[in-house]
């Protein structure tokens, strides 16, 4: 009873931690750029006393869902969306540069390029600023352009490149800030490959269909551990009853 206790105990506890995976992914699917979490079970065995013939299932994160989001036109000048694979390159708030497809781009006060939650956008020598200026215009390979404050659209000028990377999927992984880095450490490599789409962003590739679907099923693996636990108890209670008995 005490095996059977464990794995309905651990069952329960699985459906949780993949329960939050799941509403993680459900409350970002009008998150721009967003790329939902992937999760799955799988069979462990119960180690102990006894022979390894009990098996539980744990909750797990075997990477991340790749596929591109819905393009979403805007008719933003800064808003842009990346045409095909790539990532836009940012200053994360440690420090380090990071990738994102979020193109919701914003000019601070202060001239800073930023996504739209305020991440730095990488140019060619770091972050990206741009001056006051009537006009600014992002090309399809990040080429940033201005017209100065009174001038005349004659006088278009380029100041900066954004930061375009393209590296092999599986030397990318996921952090916890929902950023996306290599797995090596360093920095990507420039791509010149990589093409943007201007007035628009892409969207969240989350499927709120499937991810509805999933927490209904979580949510019934849930209760069917909680009843095999109480299953468990009231048959530990019949046996020591039984006991007395005798």
């Amino acid at each position: 009873m005490d095996s059977s206790l464990y794995v309905a105990m651990s069952g329960a506890k699985q459906a949780m931690l993949a329960q939050a995976v799941n509403s993680h992914n459900l409350s970002n699917a009008n998150t721009t750029g967003f790329k939902a979490d992937l999760s799955q079970f799988r069979s462990m065995p119960v180690y102990g006393a006894g022979l390894p013939s009990n098996v539980y299932a744990m909750a797990e994160r075997p990477g991340i869902d790749f596929d591109h989001g819905t393009i979403q036109s805007t008719g933003r000048d800064l808003d842009v969306s990346i045409n095909g694979d790539g990532w836009l390159a940012v200053q994360a708030e440690d420090g380090t540069e990071a990738y994102t497809r979020a193109g919701d781009l914003r000019i601070t006060p202060n001239g800073v390029l930023t996504t739209g939650t305020g991440l730095a956008v990488m140019g060619g020598g770091g972050p990206v600023a741009i001056p006051e200026a009537d006009k600014v215009e992002i090309g399809s390979d990040g080429t940033i352009s201005i017209i100065p404050l009174g001038d005349s659209a004659a006088t278009l000028s380029t100041i900066d490149r954004i930061k375009l990377v393209n590296p092999e999927l599986s030397d990318v992984e996921k952090g916890k800030d929902g950023l996306f880095r290599l797995k090596s450490g360093l920095d990507a490599q420039p791509s010149a490959e990589v093409r943007l789409v201007s007035g628009s962003v892409e969207g969240s590739n989350v499927s709120v269909v499937n991810a509805m679907v999933s927490m209904i099923e979580l949510a019934r693996n849930f209760e069917l551990q909680v009843k095999m636990m109480k299953t468990v108890s009231e048959n530990e209670a019949a046996s020591a009853q039984l006991m007395r008995v005798s």
